[in-house]
């Protein structure tokens, strides 16, 4: 097997090969039934008049013999302004859209009977935009609604929240997606700019966090979507980008969020826009600029966007046995650079360019929140994400045939500890006591990730009288590089006496102490870790996906949509097994207009998801060659557990490894660059292989019914049933697993319980447990896994499997408002719903012996009630007061081993996996199915003011928002790790421990000049 990088010319040569087509494509359609109010019925031979004045676009269309026109492959840039001029018979009646990238807006326009009374209605209902053409289950934030709302440092993806069918996410590492889609892992969830890849696809979640002054209009896709979206069984973000039009235009902003002391006060460190923990001395500054317009009128257009953000944060460094206490700043810088270039070449050709660069550096400056942290700032790091994202495309319009055509590259570079001073050792010094007193040197790990790919999609449109039909398809070709692993300077942990740390106190170093002043003492040594293989690695992923649809038209109340969508990823080639080839996914979608302001619709289909890359590097990384480790593997062949036809030398690879030498003194422990020869020695807790089996494309089956009905020109009305069942969900699996062990749980009576936590310590603890049947010990659980332990072998030998499940049931309940001649607007959405499955991450495992049917419940981001409110209120001319609810019924909880009982978590013996880092403890407290218990509900409500001040060159704008107004105590519901979260407790009756909590009130400030 070869870990290679695709050369240039090869993906280049890949894409221009390709008749693909986009997910989403930037270009969008437009569709207008023309309608007589009285009778419904539609009207044929009217004259509908497009124009979009910011582009200098303008057609005459006469609706064909379903009262319909229709106009395709057009730009989002602009507003269009559509009407049907009076006639003798009828009034006229006009209305204003604005699109969205690759969606068929639908638009009805009623003809209300001319009369020569004057007559003054309010909330007429002559113009209606809800969806007559698919069954799509989407939600859409335009720019109006993105500015009005409370947003958090203008980081459009949690306004996301805002919207059915999404909710905060409990994520499985820091810097996971804040979002959840019908309850989804988040990484699962495929972003889109414009409809072309915006996905770091190492784990997942925006490769270019896409800011609120280039986002003209952000959409979810949660069910039901047409056949030219894939790579998702959970969801689609589609973000489009803001054009320039003839209108000069832009916006010069500063925002500042203060912190303490107009913050409140909270026991429990906030988060910043990465995810990573700060504490109440935080603040943060913002400052952009954006500009649009045009370079020749009606022709050619440019939008540029330029925002900057830098977080401060205090942590204090507190060595009081070194003599060093005080505070260090942290800096977080976040720069985000966009362009975009649209030129109207003539009636039939247009062709757009965009560049984005996002460069995020998250600090980490040593020390920690609160006292009691000795890390110094040697031991400090960078987190830095660099993305770059060039896109360019072309579009022709004709009579019959509309064509799309895009080319992207894109450049991901994910240094997760870029450490703060030069390369060398860590430190970890003691004093007698095993008091930490300092650490020092570097932060002891790598994980630095590359990531580059090419991208090229295709569409083809034809009509054929009541049909549509559309095909293509699209390509990704990525290429990643991983350099992880520990130290390869070596990790020392050392025991400093009282006279060594007096020598140290006297050079008076204070935060300058480094490794080598501590080393140079020459300290007991405690604990030597070496990695072995620093170098970096990695392999190629292709996704390929092809479609055919067709829209047909049966009547002029009922549209079918038929699609055949294939998708292939080649990581499921990895391993031994098969490429996954079978990847078919047919679609349906029907559409009934009940009458002028209501429809009916209804979607049936399979959607299918791609692999995180992940799961193929954690394989490459946690892997070995070692020949005892080999030997293990060719036994479980013996025993039919890897099929004896395996090539081993397909699923193993020579990954990182740490190993511990074993040395007397600091002075006898060989150097770093001597000790490659315990690689064939060093017993590994868990090694990690490549699937022998291969892996299989998650997807899923989804059903989805909803009724839409246009209450009045402003109110509309939605409800939707959605339920899909999914397949092939990632898990890990332990193909050295020790038998099942099931604690005696009649044992843990009162009495015993009490006995237990009695005992002196731990270890008396878990003799005695083990004496009541309640514990197996690690020696015991070793005894019965099928090939045993041997030196440079592994204790567990996991490899990632596709067969997890998850069933989701949902209702939906919105009403919206939009402003029109009222002085307020709203939306109101409920959600009904349910998640259950048998994996939650991709580095799940089965609480005991694989079996995972005794796993399956509640999933971590699982809720059953979700009210999400948002008012927008006009007092005053110039003045905009919008309020934002989020009321959430709790998350589940999952109940673990009380170690002050049983003396261990790990009930069973099998040993903690690399993975329980991310998803917490798997064994649960004897008798609890896994996630059983609940938290409360919790609540936020956001406030936003702006009000805009009339000058000479356009408007300045005050803003003030206020977050979590009132200042609730939320347990859940909120974006947050699991292992940090309050969604891990212990069992059996032991109280209720709250780790973190909600944000507490917050403020922003802004002032934005808008011209």
């Amino acid at each position: 097997m070869h870990w290679n990088r695709p050369a240039l010319s090869r993906a280049l040569l890949t894409s221009g090969l390709l008749l693909a087509a986009s997910p989403a494509f930037a270009a969008s359609g437009l569709q207008i039934n023309v309608l007589d109010e009285a009778t419904g019925k539609p009207e044929a031979g009217v004259t509908v008049i497009i124009a979009n004045p910011g582009t200098g676009f303008s057609r005459e269309m006469i609706t064909d013999a379903y009262g319909q026109v229709r106009l395709d492959n057009i730009t989002t840039a602009g507003a269009y302004e559509l009407s049907v001029a009076a006639d003798d018979d009828h009034e006229s009646v006009s209305a204003s859209v604005q699109l969205r990238s690759n969606f068929t807006q639908s638009v009805t326009l009623s003809r209300r009977a001319a009369t020569t009374q004057v007559v003054i209605v309010k909330g007429v209902r002559n113009v209606s935009r809800i969806n007559t053409v698919n069954a799509e289950n989407s939600a859409s934030l335009n720019t109006e609604e993105l500015q009005a709302l409370p947003i958090e440092g203008r980081d459009v993806v949690t306004s996301l929240i805002r919207l059915p069918n999404v909710v905060p996410s409990t994520g499985f590492f820091p810097e996971a997606p804040v979002v959840s889609i019908n309850g989804a892992n988040g990484l699962f969830t495929n972003y889109l700019l414009d409809g072309l890849d915006n996905n770091e696809n190492f784990l997942g979640g925006l490769k270019f966090p896409v800011p609120l002054g280039f986002t003209r209009d952000v959409t979810v896709l949660a069910s039901s979507y047409s056949a030219i979206y894939g790579r998702s069984n959970n969801g689609v973000v589609n973000y489009t980008s803001p054009s320039g039009t003839n209108d000069f235009h832009g916006e010069v902003y500063a925002l500042v969020r203060p912190g303490r002391p107009l913050d409140a006060q909270s026991p429990y460190p906030r988060r910043d826009l990465s995810g990573n923990a700060v504490g109440e001395s935080f603040a943060r500054q913002q400052a952009g600029i954006s500009v649009g317009g045009p370079i020749v009128r009606n022709q050619t257009f440019f939008y540029a966007n330029l925002e900057l953000t830098r977080d401060e944060n205090e942590n204090i460094v507190d060595a009081p046995v070194l003599n060093t206490v005080g505070n260090v700043t942290g800096r977080n810088r976040f720069a985000l650079g966009s362009f975009k270039l649209d030129h109207h070449h003539n009636d039939q050709w247009s062709f757009s360019a965009r560049a984005n660069l996002g460069d995020v550096r998250i600090d980490r400056p040593g020390g920690a929140l609160g006292a009691g942290n000795s890390s110094f700032p040697s031991a400090g790091s960078e987190q830095v994400r660099k993305s770059t994202l060039i896109a360019a495309q072309a579009r022709y319009t004709g009579v019959l045939w509309t064509y799309d055509g895009s080319i992207q590259f894109s450049r991901f570079q994910w240094d997760y500890a870029e450490p703060k001073g030069p390369a060398g050792a860590q430190v970890t010094a003691r004093d007698e006591t095993g008091l930490t007193i300092a650490t020092v040197g570097h932060p002891g790990y790598v994980f630095n990730d590359l990531e580059t790919s090419w991208q090229t999609q295709h569409r083809f449109q034809r009509h054929f009288g009541d049909h549509r039909l559309s095909f293509g398809g699209d390509v990704i070709v990525s290429d990643f590089e991983l350099l992880g692993g520990g130290n390869p300077q070596g990790n020392y942990t050392v025991e400093l006496t009282p006279g060594q740390i007096s020598t140290l106190n006297a050079q008076n170093r204070g935060f300058g102490l480094g490794p080598q002043n501590i080393l140079a003492l020459n300290p007991r040594l405690i604990d030597y870790s070496v990695e072995l293989r620093p170098q970096s690695f990695g392999t190629d992923q292709a996704l390929w996906a092809f479609y055919i649809e067709d829209e047909i038209r049966l009547s002029s109340k009922l549209t079918a949509t038929l699609g055949l969508r294939w998708d292939y990823d080649s990581l499921t080639a990895k391993g031994t097994g098969e490429k996954d080839l079978d990847n078919f996914a047919p679609r349906l979608a029907l559409n009934y207009r009940l009458d002028n302001r209501s429809s009916l619709r209804m979607g049936l289909g399979t959607f299918y998801g791609k692999l995180p890359y992940s799961v193929i590097s954690d394989a490459l990384q946690r892997n070995s060659r070692a020949p005892a480790f080999l030997e293990q593997l060719r036994q479980l062949q013996s025993k039919g557990i890897i099929q004896p036809s395996v090539n081993l030398s397909e699923v193993t690879f020579d990954g990182n490894l740490t190993v511990s030498p074993q040395c007397a003194s600091l002075s006898t422990c060989p150097a770093p660059a001597d000790v490659q020869g315990l690689r064939a020695t060093a017993i590994l807790n868990e090694a990690r292989i490549l699937n022998p089996n291969g892996y299989e494309s998650p997807y899923s089956h989804q059903f989805s019914l909803g009724y839409q009905r246009q209450v009045s020109s402003e109110i509309t009305f939605g409800a939707d049933l959605i339920y899909s069942r999914s397949y092939n969900l990632v898990r890990l699996r332990d193909l050295n697993t020790p038998t099942a062990f099931t604690p005696d749980a009649t044992a843990l009576t009162q009495s015993n319980i009490a006995l237990l936590r009695a005992q002196p310590d731990n270890a008396s603890r878990f003799l005695m447990a083990q004496s009541l049947g309640l514990v197996r010990s690690q020696a015991a659980a070793d005894a019965t896994r099928p090939v045993a332990l041997a030196p440079g072998g592994a204790r567990q030998i996991t490899v990632s499997e596709t067969k997890g499940r998850s069933t989701y049931s949902a209702l939906n309940l919105q009403v919206t408002k939009a402003r029109g001649d009222d002085t307020y607007a709203y939306r109101v959405v409920y959600t009904l719903s349910k998640l259950t499955n048998n994996t939650d991450d991709i580095n799940f495992r089965a609480s005991n012996a694989n079996d995972f049917s005794a796993d399956y419940g509640p999933s971590a981001n699982d809720r059953r009630h979700v009210i999400s409110a948002v008012g927008v209120f006009y007092p005053v001319r110039n003045l905009t007061v919008s309020v934002a609810g989020l009321f959430q019924s709790g998350q589940p909880v999952n109940l673990v081993p009380d170690a002050s009982i049983f003396g261990t978590q790990d009930l069973n013996g099998d040993g903690q996996s690399f993975g329980e880092n991310y998803v917490g403890n798997s064994d649960r407290y004897p008798g609890e199915g896994r996630n059983s218990g609940r938290l409360g509900w919790s609540s936020a409500i956001d406030v936003g003011i702006r009000y805009d001040i009339e000058i000479p060159t356009g408007t300045l704008q005050v803003s003030a928002d206020v977050f979590n107004l009132f200042n609730t105590n939320n347990e859940s519901g909120f974006a947050n790790a699991a292992t940090t979260s309050n969604q891990i407790q212990l069992g059996g009756g032991a109280p209720y421990v709250q780790r973190n909590a909600g944000p507490p009130r917050q403020f922003q400030f802004g002032l934005a000049w808008k011209f």
